[in-house]
């Protein structure tokens, strides 16, 4: 990602946001620095929650403050669904512990329901997202007393490429100049890299391990200062990750536990076994979980209460450090080998990395901190950044890089190499996929190969482009496919038909296919339409993102 490639925007401030599974945050280049944006309940950070009450939408604090009361209308988490089909596995296993309903849309689509204004109402995750990043852009507006219309959003880096055309989509609706999609694990190393880290540390390979609410991400970068900071190079060499491993899944496994003693403790009365079903009473017994495993970041037990949790029943156990540990040790086992990954696939040692930097909520856990010291071999982890704000932070300096408000002293110029966290390639007519661009390969790039009919007199292809590891293609990812019709009718495997891959500056992916014989050609941008919405569904979005304002 060559952010010092690109053009700059001169349509007023730009701001960066961290778009987070549990919480996002808004934060600008101001004065040689960065501000990190309060909002309106002076919390730097947003939770990433909407509910749906009456005649209002609440986003944020007033939405978790209500919700439980109003469970199956409180959306949250809502990242999980983003740029995904309804029919995957990880999105049915989250619909079962979720208290909101989420249903099949057009083109497997996830829909979240709501009542809303006395009827029921269905809205795309990119809705969702919308409104939270309406919340963000308000902020930024009310601080800055000026209209905001540019922003550069980070993601996860092993979001693929639907998601992150998805949530470029959920930016156009909240009326949004995308300028840039950077990786979160990247964007906290800009934090570091930039401004925290000690001058001797600059110019060496970092680690950036990022667990936020939603997801994993490991990187491995070497950090370039150039010449007295005037272009600092940001060139990542690996990633690893899990889009589906973060503080909600801690949650999850310590409610089940306790679900389970509840229910074991109780079991003569008959209607304990509907707990599981009672979705304001799981509601409030998920958000004393959450808060336990807050309180255990710095305390080595702590007490989960919830009165009268069901049939008048009162929840009280005492959870300890040891106990969370053990109970979500498979999680803990998972994030270890997610770093082992990232190493080899970068083929380098851990005895390479100079410093190693925290970043995402879920760092706080001190048995993530003791379980990075010990892979490590007793390294201290860099946290002189709040770990929750770093990649706001990154996000700030890339989108100071993209504006032509300098808003006082100007921020250091980047560049970025960012790297495909899958890989790219076409199905063959054996069934297996042809790789393009290997995982890890930094991009913007473009990439060529030729290939050939399969079957004499054959005068057209069918082009199914995939991402993914497996060596069958129906075993990865179809982002798309096209026709390229008007070959010349030939003998099979002799037509040159040059299939070119090219994926911008966000990871975008373009693909085009010719026929270098007759010069037919045709091609496809990678969007969301195949599995989200489609550019009419986007622009009916805006207008009612226009309506809801003020609700």
């Amino acid at each position: 990602m060559a952010a010092a490639a690109a053009s700059k925007s001169d349509d007023g401030p730009a701001v960066g946001i961290d778009l987070g599974t549990t919480n996002s945050c808004v934060s600008m280049w101001w004065n040689g620095r960065v501000e990190v944006i309060a909002n309106d309940q002076g919390e730097r950070l947003t939770p990433s929650v909407v509910a749906f009450t009456g005649n209002k939408i609440l986003v944020g604090d007033a939405a978790v403050n209500q919700a439980a009361s109003n469970p199956t209308n409180t959306i949250f988490e809502v990242k999980r669904l983003i740029g995904r089909r309804f029919s995957e596995d990880s999105v049915k296993n989250d619909i079962t512990r979720w208290p909101f309903r989420v249903v099949a849309g057009r083109n497997d689509h996830p829909m979240i329901v709501v009542h809303y204004k006395g009827k029921e109402r269905q809205f795309a995750p990119e809705q969702i997202l919308a409104m939270v990043l309406i919340k963000l852009k308000e902020t930024a507006e009310a601080y800055l007393g000026r209209t905001v219309k540019n922003a550069v959003i980070t993601v996860p880096a092993y979001f693929n490429n639907s998601q992150r055309q998805a949530t470029i989509d959920a930016g156009t609706i909240a009326g949004l100049n995308v300028m840039r999609i950077i990786v979160e694990p990247t964007a906290a190393a800009i934090a570091y890299g930039l401004y925290r880290m000690p001058v001797s540390s600059r110019g060496k390979t970092v680690l950036v391990f990022d667990l936020g609410g939603g997801t994993l991400d490991v990187s491995l970068l070497n950090i370039d200062p150039g010449v007295d900071l005037d272009m600092a190079l940001f060139d990542v060499k690996a990633i690893a990750g899990d889009a589906h491993l973060g503080g909600s899944d801690f949650d999850n496994h310590t409610v089940d536990y306790f679900v389970r003693n509840f229910i074991s403790k109780h079991k003569t009365m008959n209607d304990i076994r509907s707990i599981r079903s009672n979705r304001k009473a799981m509601q409030r017994f998920r958000t004393a979980c959450e808060g336990s495993k807050r309180m255990l970041s710095s305390m080595t037990q702590t007490t989960i209460e919830v009165d009268a949790l069901l049939g008048g029943i009162d929840f009280n156990e005492i959870i300890s450090r040891r106990s969370f540990e053990e109970l979500n040790k498979e999680l803990f086992h998972k994030c270890l080998k997610t770093l082992e990954k990232c190493f080899r696939d970068a083929k380098m040692d851990k005895s390479s990395i100079d410093v190693v930097v925290l970043a995402g909520g879920s760092t706080r856990l001190t048995k993530v901190q003791n379980m990075l010291r010990d892979f490590f071999d007793g390294t201290e982890v860099c946290q002189s950044i709040n770990p929750e704000e770093a990649v706001a932070y990154g996000a700030a300096i890339g989108a100071a890089n993209l504006s032509s408000e300098s808003n006082g002293k100007k921020a250091p110029d980047l560049l970025l190499l960012d790297v495909t966290p899958l890989s790219l390639g076409v199905e063959t007519d054996n069934g297996n996929m042809t790789v393009l661009i290997p995982r890890n390969t930094a991009f913007p790039t473009r990439k060529e190969e030729v290939f050939t009919t399969h079957y004499d007199n054959q005068d057209e292809v069918l082009v199914h482009v995939y991402e993914g590891e497996r060596e069958t293609a129906k075993g990865n990812n179809l982002l798309g496919k096209f026709v390229l019709a008007g070959i010349t009718p030939a003998p099979g495997g002799v037509p040159d038909i040059h299939v070119t891959f090219d994926i911008d500056v966000n990871g975008i992916l373009s693909v085009s296919a010719e026929d270098k014989t007759t010069g037919s050609r045709n091609s496809i941008t990678i969007t969301n339409e195949n599995v989200g919405l489609s550019k009419e569904e986007i622009e009916c979005m805006i207008r009612e993102a226009e309506k809801y304002k003020g609700t």
